[in-house]
């Protein structure tokens, strides 16, 4: 099954555009809890209410031997049907793409991949040739310091536009295999709006509500397409870390339950 079938049938199944971020602090979990055990409790409490899991490969590799184990039990412990997506921002020459691919897909089973575009096509080819697979290219990023590249002018086949919408525009050509998304912060609802409009079939991954400033009724009006879909809210700190207490995992499912049902009401209003 191709990764925006897997995806698009996860959200209508369970109704949601949420995306649960697997980014576990064990500084902000009950004392005495497994990484594992806690990333499992997260999963089974909030499966029924989200369209994709995102695990943020960082916390596990700080980790050493034990985060890759984890890393790899949390993956398996994700229901078949709702994808699961490697936030891990590759993106290097050939020869290792193709290896940082392979662990990724083939070792580790994740249906997508965040990445770079900073080194060009070859870097990102690799990932693109698993065409069941989705790949997310970041395009226009939810943290302050985006603006330092992402907004710099440049000559597209369109005139000028900033580099973010350069970025989206060459990920469409590219899209050869109808397995490719952005990756588009909700901090900066305008380019949202903008870059949906110009891609209305891609689908979106959107970082940044909660914590980061981004407003959740703005970002879901900017980023559904017709349908009503395409958009991936991702909301990890707000769910996972609900509670510090014992009572963490019915939190986080009041939390998701939550954040689904304002995503839906936003929905509606389109």
């Amino acid at each position: 099954m191709k990764f925006i079938d897997k995806l698009n049938a996860a959200a209508r199944n369970n109704n949601s555009l949420l995306c649960v971020g697997l980014d576990p602090d064990p500084s902000q979990m009950p004392p005495g809890a497994s990484l594992l055990d806690f990333n499992k409790q997260i999963i089974e409490a909030t499966k029924d209410t989200v369209c994709a899991y995102k695990i943020n490969l960082a916390f596990f590799e700080a980790m050493g031997d034990e985060g890759y184990k984890t890393l790899n039990l949390t993956r398996q412990h994700i229901p078949a049907d709702i994808p699961a997506i490697a936030d891990a921002k590759r993106g290097d020459i050939g020869n290792t793409s193709k290896a940082y691919a392979k662990a990724v897909f083939d070792n580790l089973g994740f249906d997508a991949v965040t990445v770079h575009p900073y080194m060009g096509f070859d870097s990102l080819a690799p990932f693109l040739d698993y065409s069941n697979r989705g790949v997310f290219i970041l395009c226009r990023t939810s943290n302050p310091g985006s603006a330092d590249f992402q907004n710099l002018l440049c000559l597209g086949s369109e005139g000028q536009m900033p580099l973010y919408r350069f970025v989206a525009c060459k990920a469409q050509e590219w899209n050869w295999h109808g397995n490719i998304g952005l990756v588009v912060g909700a901090t900066y609802p305008e380019e949202l709006k903008e870059i949906r409009k110009a891609h209305p079939d891609m689908p979106l991954l959107i970082p940044g509500i909660g914590p980061q400033g981004g407003d959740l009724g703005l970002a879901v009006m900017a980023s559904i397409n017709h349908r009503g879909e395409g958009a991936i809210i991702n909301s990890s700190r707000q769910i996972i870390h609900a509670s510090f207490d014992a009572d963490f995992a019915s939190k986080a499912r009041e939390a998701a339950v939550n954040i689904k049902d304002e995503i839906n009401r936003h929905r509606c209003l389109v």
